[in-house]
């Protein structure tokens, strides 16, 4: 491919201590020769191959690009954030053209750069050589990985200190090795090897600062235009978030004025390293009517895929929500303590079904409770005799409210709330064996009136219809009695999975369908 000038550079050869941020760095790891790579039999590993050989850029750095950028996961095409999309994240937005650069270099369409993986992989290999030859490296430079750093750097399209974070994760990834499994089942492996990389003006001192507020988290200002400075309330809650995206490329998009977005703190999946982008004492721009009221904890990652929700994202992030709520005064309970989609007035749906919410706010040392109510769960679980917890105090409310027995709302599943649930069961024509699934669930959760709701519609009778269409989708409907989009959206899906008219609007044969646990 043509070469770009080459450009004069002073290259500053880091030791392996100074070279990346994370000390697992500097243990030996094992030399990529002494582990070569399997043969590539399946179609992500022939993608790596193809995309190395015709753009001169190293397979295993590809691969760690990939798997920082995706965990080679390229979500059928749907964007990130940031407007990125794919293995790859070629991005279309005002600072980050990757994906029409990509186009340019290889003829191939956006279209089937953003969809198909194997394209999108070539893409990013020819965007990856192409900061190369801006940078002059000739073709032995290239063979030697280490050289690659500032064109990493420069493929986040990030600046300063968010691009140095962007290229350390891919060459710590170099220097651990890594085993990754796609969605489809594929193994693509990066043996460890020792690394120095070359980090040319990323070598200054001072890049990585620390934060004002947490001291052990690294500190990037957002741009000034994507927060308010100061705050209008008592800060009274933290607001958990996936970032749909990766790290670093969260926090570059933070900096980007034209997203006009952010959040506190963003914390990494691999390791749980943190970085403040926006003080405690501002107002970050995250969950819309929470702004004024709560910090924004950003967790790197997909809402789809449970893979980026690592032990060590957890314990850091409850670390830092356990200093948050001894420093501001914030109650370690699920009614202070809530995800993006349990803030009234939002849309999202993060942190999703597979975030663990147990484990999590046992980490924090607060009580697991649910958010805001006794009711409200991000997923309905299967409850029978012997189950014990919140989710069984929530069917005895339930069940004595509606006039059933079920004793005490103790939160033990015995005799007498297994009786009562036959007998809402029967009532409903429901098979009577005394356990709560999606169906029973769904009846009891949706039990009440059945006012005509559709968008624009608010009150409880909302959040009982998003807490029952929630446990008959088995998806998260954010439960904050608005009846805006995303339920919309909900109420159609089930009413064609039901055979119903689909209109968006609910009427007395969607609640009859809901209330019957159809």
């Amino acid at each position: 491919m043509p070469r770009s000038p080459v450009v004069a550079r002073t290259r500053a050869r880091a030791s392996v201590l100074a070279a990346l941020t994370v000390t697992a760095l500097v243990a030996t790891g094992q030399p990529a020769t002494a582990a070569p790579a399997p043969p590539a039999a399946e179609p992500l590993n022939r993608a790596f191959d193809r995309a190395a050989r015709e753009y001169g850029v190293p397979r295993d750095l590809l691969a760690a690009v990939g798997y920082g950028e995706s965990r080679l996961d390229g979500h059928a095409g749907e964007p990130s954030q940031a407007n990125g999309y794919g293995v790859m994240h070629l991005a279309s937005n005002p600072d980050n053209r990757s994906l029409e650069k990509a186009a340019a270099l290889t003829g191939e369409s956006a279209d089937r750069l953003r969809r198909d993986t194997a394209t999108n992989i070539l893409g990013g290999a020819a965007v990856l050589r192409d900061h190369a030859d801006r940078l002059g490296l000739d073709r032995t430079e290239r063979r030697d990985v280490n050289a690659w750093y500032p064109a990493v750097a420069r493929y986040s399209e990030a600046e300063g200190p968010a691009a140095a974070l962007y290229a350390d994760t891919v060459f710590t990834f170099l220097a651990q090795g890594l085993t990754a499994t796609t969605p489809g089942g594929e193994e693509v492996r990066v043996p460890s090897r020792p690394v120095a990389p070359d980090k040319d003006e990323f070598a200054a001192a001072g890049v990585y600062a620390q934060s004002p507020d947490y001291p052990s988290a690294l500190w990037v200002p957002a741009s000034s235009q994507n927060y308010a400075t100061g705050r209008t309330a008592t800060i009274d809650k933290v607001v958990v978030h996936v970032t749909q995206g990766s790290y670093a490329g969260s926090i570059s998009w933070f900096q980007n004025p034209a997203s006009q977005v952010s959040a506190h703190y963003v914390i990494r999946s691999s390791d749980g390293e943190i970085t403040q982008t926006v003080r405690d004492s501002d107002t970050a721009w995250h969950a819309r009517s929470a702004n004024s009221s709560s910090i924004g904890l950003e967790h790197e990652g997909w809402v789809d895929n449970p893979a980026w929700f690592t032990d060590a994202m957890y314990r850091s992030s409850a670390a830092l929500t356990s200093h948050l709520a001894a420093r501001h005064g914030i109650p370690k309970n699920r009614t202070h303590i809530v995800g993006h989609s349990e803030v009234p007035g939002n849309d999202h749906t993060d942190p999703g079904v597979h975030w663990d919410w147990n484990y999590y706010m046992q980490l924090v040392g607060g009580s697991p409770g649910t958010p805001g109510d006794s009711l409200t769960f991000p997923s309905y679980t299967l409850q029978q005799s012997g189950s014990s917890g919140p989710q069984v105090k929530a069917i005895q409310q339930l069940l004595n409210a509606q006039g059933y027995a079920a004793g005490t709302a103790d939160g033990i599943f015995g005799p007498d709330t297994k009786s009562a649930t036959q007998a809402f069961q029967r009532a409903r024509s429901l098979t009577a064996d005394g356990a709560v699934g999606p169906k029973t669930w769904t009846a009891l959760l949706s039990a009440g009136t059945t006012p005509a709701l559709a968008r624009g519609s608010s009150g409880d009778a909302v959040k009982r219809l998003q807490r029952s269409l929630t446990a008959a989708l088995g998806t998260t409907v954010g439960a904050d009695g608005s009846f805006g989009q995303t339920t919309e959206s909900a109420v159609r899906t089930y009413q064609t999975s039901r055979g119903l008219d689909v209109d968006g609007k609910v009427g007395p044969a969607t609640w009859g369908a809901l209330q019957a646990g159809r």
